[in-house]
């Protein structure tokens, strides 16, 4: 194959192998560190997934469960809604950057000045008429989420839907977590958005426990 193809594996390779001093092969500190947060996804997962089916079964919405990667929120498990109108995502999905309310529950679990330092060098992307574009109004919707421990994304990435989400607390390092419930406007009406929040709020709080 031509060098531009290997190059991403030989870069891949160099990252996770040492060379011993018989210029062998081995495994080094970061194939073991990627094993345990692989590890570690796994048994989030394992966790969580009854509580996406109670969000799903208490709620009628789609329920989900996320990880960050810098700004985007990434789907690693999900329960579809079976009641109407449904509201679908794949696995393994990454949502735009500062997309939804699952990624403000997580950049809310970093530190004040990390949070604030991630905003102030993103590149603020309107979705639709209500998506939040200007930084300090971002930071003070993190300040918020800080606070009350959850998040609302009421239109501001699709137009039409809504969503609600909560932090967890994986204790990884450099890993945050997130579930949250989507609907259609109509399925969540605003005067219904505080009291499903303080839901996902007690159940992250119940995983938080077994984590």
């Amino acid at each position: 194959p031509p060098r531009s193809t290997l190059f991403p594996y030989t870069t891949l390779f160099r990252s996770v192998l040492n060379v011993d001093s018989e210029g062998k092969f081995e495994f080094g500190p970061r194939f073991y560190m990627l094993g345990q947060a692989a590890k570690k996804r796994s048994k989030l997962i394992h966790v969580v997934h009854p509580y996406l089916e109670r969000i799903n079964r208490e709620t009628k919405l789609s329920a989900f469960l996320g990880i960050r990667s810098h700004l985007r929120t990434v789907l690693i498990d999900k329960v579809d809604s079976a009641y109407g109108v449904k509201v679908s995502s794949e696995i393994g999905m990454q949502m735009p950057a500062l997309a939804g309310a699952a990624i403000k529950a997580m950049i809310s679990l970093l530190d004040k000045p990390q949070a604030d330092e991630l905003i102030d060098h993103a590149q603020m992307t309107r979705y639709t008429p209500r998506t939040i574009v200007d930084k300090a109004a971002y930071k003070a919707e993190i300040d918020k989420v800080r606070r009350e421990g959850f998040a609302f994304d009421e239109e501001e990435y699709i137009e039409g839907l809504v969503a609600v989400a909560a932090p967890i607390h994986v204790k990884v390092d450099h890993m945050q977590a997130a579930i949250w419930a989507v609907g259609l406007a109509q399925q969540v009406p605003p005067e219904t958005l505080h009291g499903l929040g303080i839901l996902l709020k007690e159940i992250a709080e119940e995983i938080d426990r077994q984590m």
